[in-house]
């Protein structure tokens, strides 16, 4: 039987004056770590409202003028890339396809990103119908996040009907020539049981398939640690059907631990962000769908790109402003220290 370790998770840390940070161009954080991968979420709005991230009614809308227009964001990727050294640009929400000039947003982003790819996390509702403008566009990539691919579980779980969308949009992701496709599937109780039906799934449609566990980032704050299902419970699932061989990391800041699946060539990875944490080696920044930064998923703390961007801030203003936000980045989550508290926003709210 596979094993699985756990580590003990990491603290907040106090923080640190900026006036200490090394005079160097990228985003480095007082602990050494150095942001290589953007995640920007580009609207709260969702099609679909999973129980795990979404209030049933939906987040509350952001005024229109309140979110980066096109030309916004790709001035915040251009400076990202050109000034702070990110090599990876993935857009989140909310739901990406939600928003209308997504295309535009695309173009824009792909001339300003010299090169560096682009990828979206996404629920592929009716992304069969733009998959193909999308790529055309410069999408490079695409995260889907599918927890069942029985219909009744999956319509309980996002109280929607939409499973049919979703699995056409991503054999036209495929069709399209976006790849690779992975799939990202939270472990719930409700879903362990057709873990199996799910690896399947992904080995006969030739995707890959990453399981994560639940975090402390839902819309209604009904997260408990007791709770939830551990990797080590995903892996005795597994392995009643599957003989799995444990890989590792392909590099030390990839936050899945693939295993590989006995008589395929494929892998099935496991993000056990809560059991065994990778904070150590977060690579990742954030910027909110209204413009804010935010260093990490369970800090509050967020610094306010959006006005330095309407304020006449040059770049390389905007890039001093990033830095020294990214300098306090915490240590870790904490979700097992003592007096842990659920940041304000949910998931949605926040980006994936």
């Amino acid at each position: 039987m596979p094993g699985f370790g756990t580590t003990t998770g990491s603290t907040a840390g106090s923080v640190g004056p900026v006036s200490d940070r090394p005079d160097v161009p990228h985003l480095i954080d007082r602990f050494g770590r150095v942001a290589r991968d953007l995640r920007i979420s580009i609207t709260e709005k969702c099609s679909l409202r999973c129980t795990y991230c979404m209030p049933e009614e939906g987040l509350p809308a952001i005024p229109a003028s309140n979110l980066l227009t096109p030309a916004e964001i790709a001035r915040v990727v251009s400076v990202s890339v050109r000034l702070l050294g990110i090599r990876d640009v993935r857009f989140t929400g909310g739901e990406p396809l939600m928003r209308r000039d997504l295309d535009e947003i695309l173009r824009l982003c792909s001339d300003a990103a010299a090169g560096v790819p682009l990828s979206m996390t996404t629920n592929a509702v009716g992304l069969e119908h733009r998959a193909g403008a999308l790529a055309d566009a410069g999408l490079t990539r695409v995260n889907v996040s599918l927890d069942s691919v029985d219909r009744e579980d999956f319509a309980r779980l996002t109280r929607r009907d939409r499973l049919p969308s979703v699995l056409a949009g991503i054999r036209a992701a495929k069709r399209a020539g976006i790849g690779p496709v992975k799939i990202n599937a939270v472990l719930m109780r409700d879903t362990l049981s057709g873990a199996v039906d799910l690896l399947r799934w992904c080995l006969d449609e030739g995707v890959a398939l990453r399981f994560i566990e639940q975090m402390p980032l839902d819309a209604d704050h009904e997260w408990a640690r007791a709770n939830m299902i551990d990797a080590q419970t995903l892996l005795d699932e597994l392995s009643t059907e599957f003989d799995l061989r444990e890989v590792g990391r392909a590099d030390p800041s990839a936050p899945a631990e693939e295993w590989s699946v006995d008589g395929t060539d494929a892998t099935v990875g496991i993000i056990a962000s809560v059991t065994r944490s990778f904070c150590g080696d977060c690579d990742r920044t954030r910027i909110t769908a209204e413009g804010t930064i935010r260093s990490c998923l369970f800090s509050d703390d967020e610094t306010d790109l959006r006005a330095a961007l309407r304020g006449g801030a040059t770049d390389d203003e905007l890039a001093a402003v990033w830095r020294g936000a990214m300098w306090n980045k915490w240590a870790g989550h904490g979700i097992d220290a003592d007096g842990f508290v659920p940041p304000t926003r949910s998931m949605g709210a926040i980006g994936g």
